[in-house]
Protein backbone atom coordinates (compact mmCIF):
# COMPACT_ATOMS: atom_id res chain seq x y z
CA UNK A 1 0.00 0.00 0.00
CA UNK A 2 0.92 3.27 -0.56
CA UNK A 3 1.13 6.18 1.84
CA UNK A 4 0.60 9.32 0.97
CA UNK A 5 1.64 12.92 3.73
CA UNK A 6 -0.41 15.65 2.26
CA UNK A 7 -2.69 17.89 3.76
CA UNK A 8 -6.08 19.10 2.49
CA UNK A 9 -6.33 22.18 0.27
CA UNK A 10 -2.10 21.23 -0.53
CA UNK A 11 -0.51 20.13 -4.12
CA UNK A 12 -1.15 16.99 -2.42
CA UNK A 13 -4.28 16.58 -4.09
CA UNK A 14 -1.97 16.07 -7.51
CA UNK A 15 -1.33 13.29 -6.37
CA UNK A 16 -3.98 11.77 -4.51
CA UNK A 17 -5.83 12.43 -7.67
CA UNK A 18 -3.09 10.37 -9.75
CA UNK A 19 -3.59 7.27 -7.41
CA UNK A 20 -7.56 7.09 -7.18
CA UNK A 21 -6.59 6.72 -11.17
CA UNK A 22 -4.54 4.03 -11.13
CA UNK A 23 -6.93 2.15 -8.82
CA UNK A 24 -4.52 1.62 -6.60
CA UNK A 25 -4.63 1.28 -2.38
CA UNK A 26 -3.36 4.33 -0.26
CA UNK A 27 -3.64 5.61 3.20
CA UNK A 28 -2.87 9.39 3.91
CA UNK A 29 -1.63 10.69 6.42
CA UNK A 30 -2.39 14.18 7.16
CA UNK A 31 0.92 16.06 8.08
CA UNK A 32 1.96 19.82 6.90
CA UNK A 33 4.15 22.65 8.76
CA UNK A 34 0.89 24.80 9.46
CA UNK A 35 -1.64 21.81 10.58
CA UNK A 36 -0.06 21.48 14.57
CA UNK A 37 -1.83 18.21 15.35
CA UNK A 38 -0.60 16.62 11.91
CA UNK A 39 2.37 14.29 11.80
CA UNK A 40 5.16 16.25 11.13
CA UNK A 41 7.35 14.53 12.98
CA UNK A 42 6.41 11.22 10.78
CA UNK A 43 6.81 13.64 7.47
CA UNK A 44 10.01 14.58 8.82
CA UNK A 45 11.50 11.21 8.75
CA UNK A 46 10.56 10.42 5.43
CA UNK A 47 11.38 14.22 3.78
CA UNK A 48 13.92 16.65 5.77
CA UNK A 49 12.52 19.21 3.98
CA UNK A 50 8.84 18.65 5.13
CA UNK A 51 7.37 18.92 2.13
CA UNK A 52 4.04 17.76 0.78
CA UNK A 53 3.17 15.67 -1.26
CA UNK A 54 5.76 12.96 0.37
CA UNK A 55 4.78 9.50 -1.13
CA UNK A 56 5.71 6.10 0.55
CA UNK A 57 6.21 3.42 -1.86
CA UNK A 58 5.14 -0.49 -1.28
CA UNK A 59 8.82 -1.24 -0.58
CA UNK A 60 8.91 0.92 1.75
CA UNK A 61 11.10 3.43 -0.62
CA UNK A 62 10.23 7.29 -0.66
CA UNK A 63 9.66 9.92 -3.24
CA UNK A 64 9.20 13.53 -3.02
CA UNK A 65 8.24 16.18 -5.96
CA UNK A 66 4.95 16.17 -7.31
CA UNK A 67 6.52 15.41 -10.89
CA UNK A 68 8.83 12.61 -9.75
CA UNK A 69 5.96 11.05 -8.03
CA UNK A 70 3.79 11.51 -11.52
CA UNK A 71 5.68 10.11 -13.68
CA UNK A 72 6.70 7.36 -11.73
CA UNK A 73 3.28 6.16 -10.93
CA UNK A 74 2.53 6.70 -14.69
CA UNK A 75 5.15 4.52 -15.26
CA UNK A 76 4.42 1.93 -12.87
CA UNK A 77 0.95 1.62 -13.84
CA UNK A 78 1.09 2.22 -17.54
CA UNK A 79 -3.05 1.44 -17.71
CA UNK A 80 -3.85 4.40 -15.86
CA UNK A 81 -3.02 6.67 -18.83
CA UNK A 82 -1.35 9.07 -16.60
CA UNK A 83 1.24 9.02 -19.49
CA UNK A 84 0.82 8.66 -22.70
CA UNK A 85 2.05 5.18 -24.76
CA UNK A 86 3.57 7.40 -27.52
CA UNK A 87 7.08 8.16 -26.85
CA UNK A 88 7.44 11.63 -28.38
CA UNK A 89 3.79 12.84 -26.57
CA UNK A 90 4.90 11.09 -23.49
CA UNK A 91 7.85 13.37 -23.82
CA UNK A 92 5.63 16.64 -24.07
CA UNK A 93 3.91 15.29 -20.95
CA UNK A 94 7.07 15.01 -19.03
CA UNK A 95 8.81 18.51 -20.19
CA UNK A 96 5.23 19.70 -19.24
CA UNK A 97 5.38 18.34 -15.62
CA UNK A 98 8.49 19.54 -15.07
CA UNK A 99 7.83 23.32 -16.37
CA UNK A 100 4.83 23.57 -13.95
CA UNK A 101 7.77 22.40 -11.05
CA UNK A 102 10.03 24.28 -12.00
CA UNK A 103 8.59 27.78 -12.78
CA UNK A 104 4.34 27.84 -11.45
CA UNK A 105 5.08 25.13 -8.33
CA UNK A 106 8.14 27.29 -7.08
CA UNK A 107 6.92 30.53 -7.73
CA UNK A 108 4.28 29.43 -4.90
CA UNK A 109 6.50 28.78 -2.08
CA UNK A 110 8.46 32.36 -2.78
CA UNK A 111 4.63 33.94 -2.41
CA UNK A 112 3.82 31.73 0.97
CA UNK A 113 7.43 32.01 2.62
CA UNK A 114 9.00 35.64 1.29
CA UNK A 115 10.62 35.64 4.31
CA UNK A 116 12.97 32.86 2.79
CA UNK A 117 14.14 34.55 -0.25
CA UNK A 118 14.65 37.83 1.47
CA UNK A 119 17.45 38.25 4.51
CA UNK A 120 16.20 41.33 7.02
CA UNK A 121 12.36 41.65 5.19
CA UNK A 122 10.50 44.14 5.94
CA UNK A 123 6.58 45.15 4.68
CA UNK A 124 7.86 47.11 1.61
CA UNK A 125 10.22 44.49 0.44
CA UNK A 126 7.98 42.08 1.37
CA UNK A 127 4.74 43.70 -0.95
CA UNK A 128 7.81 44.03 -3.57
CA UNK A 129 8.65 40.54 -3.64
CA UNK A 130 4.55 39.58 -4.01
CA UNK A 131 4.03 41.54 -5.93
CA UNK A 132 6.39 40.37 -8.68
CA UNK A 133 6.20 36.57 -7.92
CA UNK A 134 2.87 37.20 -8.59
CA UNK A 135 3.22 38.43 -12.00
CA UNK A 136 6.08 35.95 -12.60
CA UNK A 137 3.38 33.59 -12.03
CA UNK A 138 0.92 34.29 -14.37
CA UNK A 139 3.23 34.92 -17.08
CA UNK A 140 4.60 31.65 -17.03
CA UNK A 141 1.08 29.62 -16.97
CA UNK A 142 0.17 32.07 -19.90
CA UNK A 143 3.47 30.45 -21.66
CA UNK A 144 2.27 27.28 -20.70
CA UNK A 145 -0.97 27.38 -22.05
CA UNK A 146 0.89 28.64 -25.16
CA UNK A 147 3.23 25.98 -25.67
CA UNK A 148 1.11 22.95 -24.51
CA UNK A 149 -2.34 23.10 -26.14
CA UNK A 150 -5.15 20.55 -25.08
CA UNK A 151 -6.13 17.65 -27.68
CA UNK A 152 -8.74 18.26 -25.70
CA UNK A 153 -6.67 17.17 -22.80
CA UNK A 154 -3.01 18.12 -22.09
CA UNK A 155 -2.11 15.07 -21.88
CA UNK A 156 -3.42 13.80 -25.12
CA UNK A 157 -6.83 12.20 -26.07
CA UNK A 158 -6.99 10.84 -22.12
CA UNK A 159 -6.88 12.58 -19.05
CA UNK A 160 -3.73 12.21 -17.33
CA UNK A 161 -0.75 13.63 -15.20
CA UNK A 162 -0.04 16.88 -16.94
CA UNK A 163 -3.91 17.37 -16.55
CA UNK A 164 -3.87 17.11 -12.86
CA UNK A 165 -0.69 18.78 -12.19
CA UNK A 166 -2.08 21.87 -14.45
CA UNK A 167 -5.36 22.14 -12.78
CA UNK A 168 -4.08 21.23 -8.82
CA UNK A 169 -1.18 23.75 -9.47
CA UNK A 170 -3.45 26.48 -10.86
CA UNK A 171 -5.91 26.27 -8.68
CA UNK A 172 -3.98 25.74 -5.36
CA UNK A 173 -1.72 28.93 -6.61
CA UNK A 174 -5.22 31.53 -7.32
CA UNK A 175 -4.39 31.80 -11.08
CA UNK A 176 -7.44 30.83 -12.23
CA UNK A 177 -8.64 34.52 -12.54
CA UNK A 178 -5.98 35.41 -14.44
CA UNK A 179 -6.18 32.67 -17.06
CA UNK A 180 -9.59 33.36 -17.54
CA UNK A 181 -8.87 36.89 -19.05
CA UNK A 182 -5.68 36.27 -20.93
CA UNK A 183 -6.32 32.46 -21.91
CA UNK A 184 -9.95 31.65 -22.28
CA UNK A 185 -9.12 28.26 -24.42
CA UNK A 186 -6.97 27.25 -21.63
CA UNK A 187 -9.36 28.09 -19.11
CA UNK A 188 -12.39 25.93 -20.49
CA UNK A 189 -9.60 23.15 -20.13
CA UNK A 190 -8.88 23.02 -16.79
CA UNK A 191 -12.91 23.25 -16.32
CA UNK A 192 -12.83 20.20 -17.98
CA UNK A 193 -10.57 18.64 -15.97
CA UNK A 194 -11.86 19.34 -13.29
CA UNK A 195 -15.57 18.04 -14.41
CA UNK A 196 -13.54 14.78 -14.57
CA UNK A 197 -15.60 12.60 -11.79
CA UNK A 198 -12.40 11.40 -10.52
CA UNK A 199 -10.65 15.10 -10.11
CA UNK A 200 -14.12 16.10 -8.87
CA UNK A 201 -14.18 13.93 -6.00
CA UNK A 202 -10.46 14.79 -5.12
CA UNK A 203 -11.24 18.60 -5.46
CA UNK A 204 -14.28 18.40 -2.72
CA UNK A 205 -12.12 16.77 -0.09
CA UNK A 206 -9.69 19.50 -0.59
CA UNK A 207 -11.44 22.55 -2.18
CA UNK A 208 -14.30 24.42 -0.55
CA UNK A 209 -16.38 25.84 -3.35
CA UNK A 210 -16.25 29.27 -4.17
Amino acid sequence: MYTLFGSAGSGSATVEAALERTGTAYRIVTASTWEPESALDELRAVNPLQQIPSLALPDGSVLTESAAILIHLGLTHPASGLLPTDAMQRAQVIRGLVYIAANCYSAIGIIDYPERWCADIDDSARERILRGTRQRLHHCWDLFADQFPARPYLNGTQLGALDIMAVVVSKWSGARAHLAKTRPEFSATLALIEADPVIAAVFARHFLPR
